[in-house]
């Protein structure tokens, strides 16, 4: 439906009391928007809309529709298309979320530095910025860095982080005249109040041991303290670093990640079996129990999968430290992986623009998305509770090993 063209605010605020509308605000900012909108449309047209004018430079070509997030709530405006080039309001541009800011911003860059694939065009099109100025892009770019920088270096102050999960992403970025990966180093972790917080951000050329211990360094030297145990893959670099910088921190190597390199070395056909064989690990009432299980799945494997019997004995301190801490906290360790889901919301974002045209782009649309995450975080009720964080300091010595746990019937295979 095409947005009204002239508006007479009296008449109109009349019209909506007298009909009890129950969304009034809401309405009241879709109207006074879209006929702000016609406005400036007009202006560009140099006449007014149905007006016959000889200083008229352009024409109207219908509406595009476009949501709109405001504090009254989610509004659909009906912006005015121009028949010669086209027309965007920067001040809808400037209230969008930080992350839809940073993509756009970003798309655009890519766009005037004529590096966009014919996706890029159309993407661009889509979002209503072909005629984005590059003063408008430096903007809103200089904005949002300042923004995620401050994200990025913010003290870290929430009390002792008992829980860290570190990973890394792979993204592809334009740099001196060909296409390189670069790495972006990502914390999460559990803040005193027992919710969850993105801890950093780096991108760093390589994935090593020095960019790791570069990155951990800074988070220690902002405040990050109280660690009890790191969970990430078994990424040599990243294990030292971890190590070097976090004394008294214990290392749980990544059950998502441990499987996928284990079923490396198994026939396909026995992957179902033998994953669901290593799941039972964690599965156990207590810590004496998980390594009895340990033991008892590392028998099972060894007559017909002996490649994987070998692959899970060397990994036994790693993969069962959660062990160490109480069992009230197992199922928050490993339910809802915070890192796992927050690499699929990063990825859902990056994968539009494909490549970034400089590592500057990486960090305001990666650190645009983690830090709305950390604001979604902040509002959402605690991911562990006040107790089972004090209980986390409890570290548990198992006992004697009793008899291996019988092996479920869903597993006789």
């Amino acid at each position: 439906m095409a947005a009204d063209n002239s508006v007479d605010p009296t008449g109109w605020l009349a019209k909506q009391i007298e009909a009890g509308d129950p969304d009034l605000l809401r309405s009241m900012v879709k109207t006074m928007a879209e006929a702000l909108m016609s406005a400036e449309a007009d202006g560009l047209c140099g006449a007014g809309y149905g007006e016959r004018s000889t200083e008229r430079s352009n024409r109207r070509n219908g509406y595009r529709l476009r949501d709109w997030d405001t504090r009254a709530g989610t509004v659909e405006l009906a912006i005015p298309k121009l028949r010669s080039g086209s027309y965007f309001p920067d001040w809808l541009l400037e209230r969008r979320r930080r992350a839809e800011q940073a993509l756009i911003s970003v798309v655009a860059t890519s766009y005037l530095l004529g590096v966009s694939t014919r996706r890029v065009d159309k993407l661009v099109e889509q979002l209503g910025i072909k005629n984005i100025s590059k003063s408008q892009v430096s903007q809103m770019a200089g904005v949002l860095d300042e923004q995620v920088e401050a994200f990025r270096t913010r003290a870290l102050d929430g009390g002792s982080y008992t829980f860290v999960w570190l990973d890394a992403l792979t993204q592809k970025v334009r740099e001196g005249g060909r296409i390189i990966n670069v790495h972006c180093l990502v914390a999460t972790g559990v803040n005193a109040d027992g919710r969850r917080e993105i801890l950093g951000l780096e991108v760093t050329s390589a994935e090593d041991g020095a960019g790791w211990l570069g990155f951990l360094r800074g988070l220690v030297a902002r405040g990050l303290s109280g660690v009890q145990l790191v969970i990430s893959d078994c990424h040599r670099g990243l294990v030292q670093a971890v190590a070097a910088t976090m004394a008294g921190a214990s290392w749980q190597r990544c059950r998502a990640h441990y499987l996928r390199n284990l079923l490396t070395v198994v026939v396909k056909s026995a992957q179902p079996f033998v994953a669901t064989l290593v799941r039972t690990l964690f599965d156990q009432p207590d810590a004496v129990s998980v390594r009895a299980q340990h033991a008892w799945v590392l028998q099972t494997l060894e007559a017909k999968h002996p490649a994987a019997a070998e692959h899970l004995d060397a990994a036994r301190e790693d993969l069962l430290a959660f062990a160490a801490f109480p069992r009230e906290i197992w199922p928050q360790i490993w339910s809802n992986n915070p890192q796992e889901r927050l690499n699929k919301e990063i990825r859902r974002r990056t994968d539009v623009v494909g490549i970034f045209p400089d590592r500057p782009a990486v960090i305001r649309l990666v650190g645009a998305v983690l830090a709305e995450q950390t604001d979604e975080w902040v509002e959402a009720r605690r991911y562990m509770g006040l107790d089972i964080l004090a209980k986390a300091r409890i570290r548990v010595i198992p006992g004697d090993t009793p008899a291996p746990n019988p092996l479920p019937q869903t597993l006789t295979a």
